[in-house]
């Protein structure tokens, strides 16, 4: 039984693994490094949820009662 259970631990370190790698290769391609990932999820609320149509790596949108950009 105990067996079986570490083995499974085991194939789930593996597939974290695995992840953390597919998450990096995609950061990579996007272009956002660490720092920048570490920065965006420093600044989502509490919660965990991100500002909404937020892209990390980019300002915030305005909001509706900012004034327009020239």
């Amino acid at each position: 039984m105990s067996d079986q259970i570490i083995g499974r631990i085991d194939e789930m370190g593996s597939r974290i693994d695995e992840l953390e790698s597919s998450i990096g290769e995609l950061m990579a391609q996007a272009g956002i490094n660490d720092d920048e990932a570490e920065e965006a999820a420093e600044a989502r609320p509490a919660d965990g949820r991100g500002r909404p149509g937020a892209t990390p790596g980019l300002p915030a949108p305005p909001k509706a009662s900012d004034p327009s950009p020239s």
